[in-house]
């Protein structure tokens, strides 16, 4: 029988979460990864979302190679068929798929990558197994998550802290970690790999400008009250409508502090079949 992904998506697809994932490039999302490409690699790039990330890939970085986006969520792979076509980008695909079960064959793609899928997933090492099934011997294995007991902020705003609480419970309950950063080395291990295979790493967003300021905090404050992570927050018992509007007022008089700051922790693996 074919597994099936068992957590519930925290954030969903609101337009304030895309708002943030439209943001993401290969530079400021894959960094860690590009000095391992080859102009001619078979990438698969595993919850692929609006497909940024994906595009920016194959134009810039496999321009002789082809890249291959898969989403649990149909719908916004709309939005990243429609970039390919807006960028003119023909060496990439997009399909729907669970990264559970992927339907392709053992030792198909030079590299398999994912980019904040694993917080989010019940089962992360047997998707890891999925991912590592699928590389080609010899070929890498990739992951980027970002991990919450790493968020950084300053200055101190009354109801921060509520919010980063009850937004891991809330994870928690949908079956997912995050704080998934600092665990995927140990989840690559219990995926077959070997401590030698795995190079560990870790990176960081920050928004310092106002601009950035003004965009992170008004996000997060719209995310808290208007995407899944509300709804799935009352129905989890983790949050109640008075918690989440004061969470989201909480994000927005940081984001008026002049000082205002925010640092986001990630950890990333390269993984060599």
């Amino acid at each position: 029988m074919s597994k099936t992904e068992g957590a519930t998506y925290t954030h969903g697809h609101h337009a304030s979460v895309l708002r943030s994932h439209t943001w993401r490039t290969a530079a400021n999302s894959a960094a860690y990864l590009l000095p391992y490409l080859k102009p001619d690699m078979r990438i698969l790039d595993v919850g692929c979302g609006p497909g940024t990330i994906t595009v920016d890939l194959a134009a810039n970085h496999v321009p002789q190679g082809h890249i291959t986006g898969l989403e649990n969520a149909a719908g916004v792979l709309v939005q990243a068929r429609d970039l390919a076509k807006e960028k003119g980008v023909t060496n990439v695909d997009f399909v729907e798929g669970d990264a559970n079960a992927l339907t392709y064959a053992d030792d198909t793609f030079d590299v398999v990558l994912c980019h904040q899928v694993l917080q989010h997933v019940k089962d992360p090492v047997g998707i890891l197994r999925e991912m590592r099934r699928v590389a080609k011997t010899g070929g890498i294995v990739a992951a980027r998550e970002s991990d919450f007991g790493g968020f950084i902020w300053y200055p101190e705003v009354d109801g921060m802290d509520d919010w980063l609480a009850f937004y891991s419970a809330n994870a928690r309950s949908n079956g997912g970690e995050p704080n998934a950063g600092r665990r995927l080395h140990t989840w690559a291990k219990q995926a077959g790999f070997s401590p030698e295979a795995i190079t560990n790493g870790s990176s960081t967003w920050c928004y310092s400008t106002e601009t950035e300021i003004a965009w992170w905090s008004g996000l997060w404050a719209e995310r808290t009250v208007a995407s899944s992570f509300a709804k799935t927050a009352i129905e989890n018992g983790t949050g109640t409508k008075e918690r989440l509007d004061k969470a989201a007022e909480a994000w927005k008089r940081w984001g008026k502090e002049e000082e205002a700051w925010f640092s986001v922790l990630h950890g990333e693996i390269i993984c060599r079949k």
